[in-house]
């Protein structure tokens, strides 16, 4: 049993290392595009609006991350249909901004603490952590979730965690309950 579990852990991080580094990556030039527009309108033009500040900070920081996963970190999970996958991103990053936009309302109206360190430590600390293990995983999976199966590098992903089909194994046709059988290529045959 041990050795299962084990192995399905190490399924898991062999599947995912190759994107966390470049998902890294992205994540802290966002981060660093994120914070400076939060502290910048913090201190300037949003001094008395910091809920909305972060809004507006995790917006920016959005759309930069949407291009930069887009074209580097998922570059081989792009979908073809550009407008379903900006808006899936948009979906997933709105409620990863809702969390970092909650942690500063639960801070300020809550919690009662106003000055700009607690502020930017309940928004771009916390919310920041939780919301990107969220994002991670919604990319990861949803946004960019291209079917791994076809491609040679990720065939055996699925198994090594022991979810979805086997390469080889037979399958249920969607018609008449006929079985077909996948091809190395992903294909039914």
């Amino acid at each position: 049993m041990l050795t299962n579990i084990w192995g399905k852990l190490m399924g898991l991080v062999s599947m995912m290392w190759r994107e966390v580094a470049k998902f890294g990556v992205v994540g802290g030039v966002a981060f660093i595009i994120d914070s400076g527009i939060y502290l910048w309108m913090l201190e300037g033009p949003m001094h008395d609006s910091e809920v909305k500040a972060k809004i507006v900070a995790g917006v920016v920081a959005t759309m930069f991350s949407w291009v930069a996963n887009r074209f580097w970190t998922f570059r081989h999970r792009r979908q073809a249909n550009v407008v379903r996958e900006l808006v899936m991103f948009l979906i997933m990053n709105a409620i990863g901004l809702g969390i970092a936009a909650a942690c500063v309302f639960v801070t300020k109206y809550w919690m009662g603490l106003t000055d700009t360190t607690s502020l930017f430590i309940a928004g771009s600390v916390v919310g920041l952590v939780l919301g990107t293990i969220f994002r991670f995983f919604a990319y990861r999976f949803w946004v960019f979730g291209a079917a791994m199966d076809d491609e040679e590098e990720f065939a055996h992903d699925r198994e090594l965690i022991g979810v979805g089909p086997d390469t080889g194994a037979l399958e249920h046709g969607a018609a008449g309950g006929h079985r077909t059988q996948r091809t190395p290529g992903g294909s039914a045959g």
